[in-house]
């Protein structure tokens, strides 16, 4: 079996060894949650002419990146309580 003895020329356009700057550069952190704010509607916006309904919450649950606990008390578009109520998220009216 033949061997090759030419050596390897590297290649030139190689890019130069990774310096530290480059390796240890990091995924961007993930944004802090927000607490529960006061009494605003969240969830999906209110249809025209909608009233909120307030609903609360049976189990923890995120809505739009804030967390809310047990038995906190939304106020929500009436076809957002109806799924939150169908899910199981917010306790029979």
């Amino acid at each position: 079996m033949a061997t090759n003895s030419t050596p390897k020329k590297p290649a030139a356009d190689a890019p130069a060894e990774e310096t530290a700057e480059t390796v240890t550069k990091s995924a961007p952190a993930r944004p802090a949650r927000k607490s529960a704010p006061g009494p605003d509607v969240v969830g999906p916006a209110l249809p025209a002419g909608a009233e909120p309904i307030s609903v609360t919450l049976a189990h923890h649950h995120t809505i739009d990146g804030t967390d809310y606990p047990p038995s906190a008390k939304l106020l929500v578009s009436p076809d957002y309580a109806q799924r939150l109520r169908a899910q199981g998220y917010a306790t029979p009216a």
